[in-house]
């Protein structure tokens, strides 16, 4: 058995000009156009190679680790070494375009009731759709599957499914739906496309979700105005959820999630059609929520976590955010609710598509271009105190 290799990351990269948090637009204070490379702090230990288009990991309390593949696989490992074993019983999934097995989650009390979720585009009559299904393991076989969503209505387009699970602290479970190339339509709520849901962990509606007995209006919605989120992520030391998404030809966006709130793809964008034409005049509006990070260019993020481990002193509460374009791991640094800085970490490595923080409080990451199962080690477990 090979053992990991640890690669010292001390690219020979030029410094860019622009210091962390500086605005190249003083009437914007929120994007940064540049940000400093860190490879100073911490070695690669590369743990797996061989992905294909790898898209979310998730750790049982035995020990395994899950990751999905966006084929339609479901990967074990254990010990941070993939077994040879794939779960048996995944359901079909539309793998066309962006489309394919997505997500991964389990339920906070898993020891208790043994769910895990997925989010997934499901192959339906006149397309597909994002959906989201629960199941519980036996073994490596997939047991008491069913589906508790699917994103309504079902559209021909093979691109923008989403699709992010996560949890808060009362065991809500939140998700993104990307819009499908509706764009008016996400404006709009008598439908699901580019917002993200909020059900309960069977698939009921909570009856004090925004727009619950609103005509016209899908219940589960939570927040709405969304292009393609990716990534997202519960802080639940300060119960507030973040999100990221994809602009189209710059403004990928860093949100906080607030209730109700209206987030106003493709009324604004900071961004511009990708054949260089406008595609809206308003960077803001009234009664649009601001993100509190745009990316000019896009960096296209993905998977994204909080760090909340001690083994990472400086890191403590910093967002790290996987982004594809870019090839790297964007580690943003917030004051509560407002941007600070940013430092992209692991320059180069391939097109991060998850990060995660494991049970042994370590950062893994998974890419793809190539394929690899990373883990990010502090070279120094008693570095100094964030500046």
């Amino acid at each position: 058995m090979k053992k990991p290799i640890l690669y010292t990351l001390s690219f020979l990269l030029s410094a860019f000009t622009a210091l962390p948090g500086k605005a190249a637009d003083p009437n914007q204070p929120n994007i940064v156009y540049e940000a400093t490379v860190d490879s100073s702090a911490y070695t690669v230990e590369r743990l797996h190679e061989g992905f294909k288009n790898p898209w979310g990991m998730a750790w049982l309390p035995d020990g395994r680790m899950l990751v999905t593949e966006k084929s339609g696989e479901i990967l074990v490992f254990k010990n941070n070494k993939f077994t040879g074993d794939k779960l048996a019983g995944v359901p079909k999934v539309f793998n066309q375009g962006q489309g394919g097995l997505l997500d991964i989650k389990l339920h906070p009390n898993y020891a208790k009731n043994q769910w895990v979720y997925i989010s997934y585009s499901k192959p339906v009559e006149g397309g597909a759709t994002t959906a989201i299904m629960r199941f519980k393991l036996k073994g490596n076989q997939i047991v008491e599957a069913k589906d508790i969503f699917t994103a309504k209505p079902y559209i021909p387009a093979n691109f923008h499914f989403g699709s992010r699970i996560i949890f808060d602290k009362d065991n809500f479970l939140y998700f993104s739906s990307g819009e499908r190339g509706t764009q008016p339509k996400v404006q709009e709520l008598n439908n699901d496309h580019g917002k993200i849901h909020r059900i309960y962990d069977d698939g009921r509606v909570p009856q004090d979700n925004p727009f619950v007995g609103q005509k016209d209006a899908n219940p589960t919605i939570w927040t709405y105005g969304h292009r393609n989120p990716q990534g997202m992520v519960y802080d639940a030391a300060t119960n507030r959820i973040w999100a990221v998404e994809h602009g189209p030809k710059g403004g990928d966006e860093l949100n906080l999630i607030v209730k109700g709130k209206n987030y106003g793809w493709p009324k604004t964008s900071h961004g511009i059609n990708y054949d260089g034409s406008i595609l809206t005049e308003n960077k803001e509006l009234p009664g649009i929520e601001k993100s509190v990070r745009i990316w000019v260019p896009s960096i296209a993020p993905c998977g994204m976590t909080i760090v909340t481990s001690n083994k990472y002193p400086d890191w403590k509460g910093n967002l790290l955010v996987g982004a594809l374009a870019h090839r790297h791991i964007a580690r943003v640094q917030l004051s509560g609710t407002n941007y600070v800085a940013e430092e992209k970490l692991v320059q180069d490595i391939g097109r991060v598509r998850c990060v995660a923080q494991g049970p042994d409080g370590y950062v893994y990451a998974i890419t793809e271009g190539p394929g690899l199962l990373i883990r990010l080690m502090p070279k120094n477990s008693t570095q100094k105190a964030a500046k």
